[in-house]
């Protein structure tokens, strides 16, 4: 959910603060390409190939909507958009209009509009995920818009009231466990076990993040977004605890699976055997979970190294230039280090933590003697 968010707030939000920043006349509309005028692809001194156009368009939402709009997008300035590729005749655009110093209009294209092919495949996997999962796999999905909501409705909007990010994300993130496990599984014993080994696992992750973002002097502005995002005059925000709460978010994420699906392990080894002792049926149980977290662990790592790839990258083609332990030092990569590690070790604790919970709430049944 992270990046669709910043998707969002950087295309919508962030760059026509920027060109407002030059005149007060800025408006935002969508247009639809009609004619290319003109098309050329410049190098710049590394060697990165752009594309840069002239293009025709009419616009489709008010101001300009009807109207004939022509973009000049050729320029001998060599810059990197936020997006290279070349648009063909029928892509809708999202544009931005504003009066230069001589009073005449001025266009920039700003990007792609995709929402239609998001909305496509969001229906396709609302369809998938009831198919598969029915009954409960409808009540995922509500469940899903919950969370939507509860982050979009209460968690940024505190953040951005200038609360302690941290402790909006701690009270979210316990809000969004309540929420999505009742509704999921119902009011139900195991129910009240989940909640509670999410509680007690995410209050380690909590207290293991402040202590290693402040040993590590992690300051939260190591991602590009963050620094936009301070450009744009939310100084209000506390940065330090936007890291944290990314991370105490991220966490979460994996531990109801985690936790669900031991305690349902559990609930499933006293059906088949009800004579199995307490400590058989943890050691059991340790087993199945033994395998969840080796697959959990490395999911988490692989999350975090798909977003960082282009760094990690960057970095390996510079090994004679950088270290191993310099590579470390960097902000960005300590921060994903972190935020892995944090995120793993409340999820190992996550098992034992609801198999020992869920063993001695569920348990009815001693060993019968023999």
């Amino acid at each position: 959910m992270k990046k669709i968010f910043l998707s969002i707030l950087l295309s919508l939000c962030l760059v026509p603060q920027f060109v407002a920043a030059e005149s007060n006349e800025m408006k935002q509309f969508e247009a639809k390409v009609i004619d290319i005028i003109e098309q050329k692809e410049v190098t710049d001194e590394s060697g990165y190939t752009l594309i840069q156009q002239d293009l025709l368009l009419e616009g489709l939402t008010e101001p300009w909507k009807g109207k004939e709009i022509y973009y000049n997008g050729i320029s001998d300035m060599v810059v990197l958009n936020m997006i290279n590729s070349a648009y063909t005749v029928g892509d809708r655009v999202i544009m931005n209009s504003f009066l230069n110093q001589e009073g005449e209009n001025e266009f920039f294209v700003l990007d792609l509009v995709r929402r239609n092919y998001i909305y496509l495949l969001g229906i396709i996997f609302a369809i998938v995920v009831f198919l598969v999962g029915r009954k409960k796999g409808l009540l995922s999905l509500f469940s899903l818009g919950v969370t939507f909501f509860i982050i979009i409705k209460i968690i940024i909007p505190f953040i951005i009231n200038g609360y302690n990010p941290l402790l909006v994300a701690l009270f979210g993130s316990f809000l969004i466990t309540i929420c999505v496990m009742y509704l999921t599984e119902g009011v139900s014993k195991k129910t009240h076990i989940g909640v509670l080994s999410v509680f007690i696992s995410l209050s380690v992750a909590f207290l293991l993040s402040i202590i290693f973002v402040s040993l590590a002097r992690l300051s939260g502005f190591s991602s590009e977004e963050v620094s936009l995002l301070a450009n744009a005059g939310s100084s209000i925000i506390n940065f330090k605890g936007l890291l944290l709460a990314g991370i105490l978010i991220g966490t979460l994420g994996v531990l109801d699976d985690a936790i669900l699906s031991q305690i349902e392990a559990v609930e499933q080894l006293r059906t088949v055997n009800p004579n199995l002792s307490k400590k058989e049926l943890i050691q059991s149980a340790l087993i199945i979970g033994r395998t969840h977290i080796g697959a959990m662990v490395n999911t988490l790592f692989l999350a975090y190294a798909g977003a960082s790839l282009p760094l990690l990258i960057l970095f390996s083609l510079n090994t004679e230039l950088i270290t191993f332990g310099q590579a470390l030092d960097n902000e960005f990569i300590a921060t994903e280090i972190i935020r892995t590690l944090t995120g793993s070790i409340g999820l190992c604790l996550a098992v034992p933590i609801a198999t020992i919970l869920a063993t001695y709430a569920l348990h009815i049944q001693e060993k019968t003697p023999v």
